[in-house]
């Protein structure tokens, strides 16, 4: 099920968070046990449900949209394996990523199965099975996100997160029939996740549509600063593909023997040519190498620091492949890490030029897929070649979606990715959808403002339903930038806070950020009263946001609460 279809069900009535939750639940404990290494049960679910009493789909983008959860990212109160029972702990808090879903209304079912660590595209290194490919039993389901694509690709969910740091978020995708964004690096933050290589890890999202995808990105993303990788977005990631559009495609493509799949991605090409695309040859061979130093390179001891005390004191609790693969990351010094960071860096100058008069790239996801035989017999090599076109995107810091373009004569799904440099996260998942066909606009349209408010327009407030009222949809919740002073305005009827910036002895002010159509921005800025106004508010990640400040003149004599950084804390 869609999430739109979803949300309009609850606010027609048809249905309601405890009955889709309770759905979901049944469906996930009748399918196949290896997509799940924790389900939740009712009583863990009610306080999730419990919360959403308060709310509605009017008021939070993923309002009782079920989810699961790679087993290698924090759910609070649930353990965390990464498929590995030795490694289990169980996390006091929710990852960053998870708590903002959570925040958006979105309900969490359970933890999926993974390749353990993460480290594999197979989907089959886990001591708790792998998930069967629900298109082909014979075949791998992906990894190393498999739970987690496979659950959505069944429907027991509606999206799942998983995660990228060589094409875990992609390749599953392909093999499911999904839409797999493995976004730039940074904007969701990876703390609560098992690091594989911090540097360049990254969590993803699988659904069945680009603007299901677009919708949870857009609420799973914030800055972090619990994550020392978090990043804002330094370009907007709200721009859009034109019309016409070129798009690159590598002069060395590579199937590995795989005729079918060759004749199903020159369709895809064709179709893109069809829907307004002009193809250009580029160079393949930068990305290529860069894709080498992966597994080849120094970045394998980050996934040796990882797991360092589990392989010092346990080894035998790895998967044999896993452990072979960690194990290496223990012997390289430290002038050969220096020695890859040149190289990447030559590779990445030439690999950048290759964006020049292209919109993005176009590549198969995988040049071929294999069945769990093939996999058993040649582990490593097989596992390499699915790698092919996915290993370079986060070393060389590039955004991607995954998403599928038909299927091989035996209906096994294949699918391609488009991918384009950092934050140009909203232009491919247009580009997907454009090519699924997906006539719904993307969140975050291009007639869209976003407004921030910080006193009684915020959730649970008086004034909140003013926002409601005009379709105005959460987009997250963050503080401003430390420049501003908070008063409490007397004689205002319900009571209202003054929001003035300061060139010194300001604080950071708790808001709240809201998307309205461009029209019915209009219609509120309208009802503001004298002395407030709307101006721009900065963020604390640095971003200009409309939002709500007030006339000097009407500050003196008012009660200056700064110090406590909100007005829902002054106000309780």
């Amino acid at each position: 099920m869609m999430i739109d279809t979803l949300l309009e069900q609850y606010r027609s009535g048809a249905t309601n968070p405890r009955e889709v939750c309770a759905r979901a639940l049944a469906k996930a404990r009748a399918a196949d046990p290896a997509i799940w290494i924790h389900l939740l049960d009712e009583q863990a679910l009610e306080p999730y449900l419990v919360a959403l009493d308060s709310s509605s789909p009017a008021e939070l983008p993923l309002y009782g949209i079920p989810f699961a959860i790679k087993d290698n990212i924090d759910l609070a109160g649930v353990p965390t394996t990464a498929a590995c029972p030795d490694f289990a702990s169980v996390p006091e808090k929710s990852a960053t990523v998870v708590q903002n879903l959570i925040d958006a209304g979105a309900i969490p079912i359970g933890k999926t199965n993974l390749d353990q660590f993460a480290t594999g595209l197979v989907g089959v290194r886990s001591p708790y099975g792998f998930p069967a490919n629900p298109f082909q039993p014979d075949y791998i389901p992906g990894g190393s996100s498999s739970g987690s694509a496979v659950a959505v690709a069944l429907d027991l969910v509606p999206f799942s997160l998983g995660t990228d740091t060589a094409g875990s978020g992609r390749v599953p995708a392909s093999f499911n029939n999904l839409v797999g964004l493995k976004p730039t690096r940074g904007l969701l933050s990876t703390a609560g996740v098992v690091p594989a290589c911090r540097t360049l890890d990254c969590v993803s999202i699988f659904t069945r549509s680009a603007t299901d995808a677009a919708t949870v990105f857009r609420s799973a993303a914030s800055p972090d600063p619990a994550d020392p990788y978090s990043r804002p977005a330094a370009r907007d990631v709200s721009d859009h593909l034109p019309a016409s559009f070129t798009f690159g495609v590598p002069s060395q493509l590579e199937f590995f023997g795989n005729e079918q799949a060759a004749d199903l991605f020159r369709q895809a090409r064709e179709r893109l040519c069809a829907a307004g695309g002009t193809e250009a040859a580029i160079d393949f061979a930068p990305f290529l190498e860069a894709a080498r130093l992966l597994y080849e390179g120094p970045w394998v001891a980050e996934r040796y620091l990882a797991t360092r005390e589990l392989l010092d004191k346990k080894p035998e609790s790895l998967h044999p492949i896993t452990r072979a693969i960690i194990s290496g990351g223990a012997t390289p010094r430290a002038h050969e890490a220096f020695s890859a960071a040149y190289e990447l860096q030559a590779c990445k100058q030439l690999a950048d030029a290759q964006f020049e008069g292209v919109d993005f790239i176009l590549t198969p996801t995988a040049g071929t897929i294999f069945t769990a035989s093939e996999v058993a017999a040649l582990p490593v090599e097989l596992n390499s070649k699915l790698g092919h076109y996915t290993n370079f995107m986060n070393l060389l810091d590039y955004c991607a979606v995954a998403f599928p373009a038909g299927f091989y004569p035996n209906n096994h799904p294949f699918g391609v990715t488009a991918f384009a440099p950092a934050f140009t996260d909203r232009l491919v998942l247009e580009l997907a959808a454009r090519a699924l066909g997906e006539t719904a606009e993307m969140p975050l349209e291009r007639n869209s403002v976003q407004l921030a408010v910080c006193g009684a327009h915020l959730k649970g407030l008086p004034l909140h339903h003013q926002l409601t009222s005009l379709g105005a949809k959460f987009v997250r919740a963050c503080k401003t930038a430390p420049a501003y002073r908070l008063f409490a305005l007397p004689d205002t009827v319900p009571a209202k806070p003054g929001l003035q910036r300061v060139s010194s002895g300001g604080g950071q002010i708790e808001i709240e950020i809201y998307s309205l159509d461009r029209a019915s921005f209009g219609e509120f800025v309208a009802q503001i009263p004298a002395p407030l106004g709307i101006g721009k508010i900065e963020t604390e990640d640095g971003e200009a946001v409309s939002g709500f400040l007030c006339e000097a003149h009407a500050l003196d004599g008012a009660e200056d609460i700064t110090a406590l950084g909100s007005w829902r804390q002054f106000v309780s």
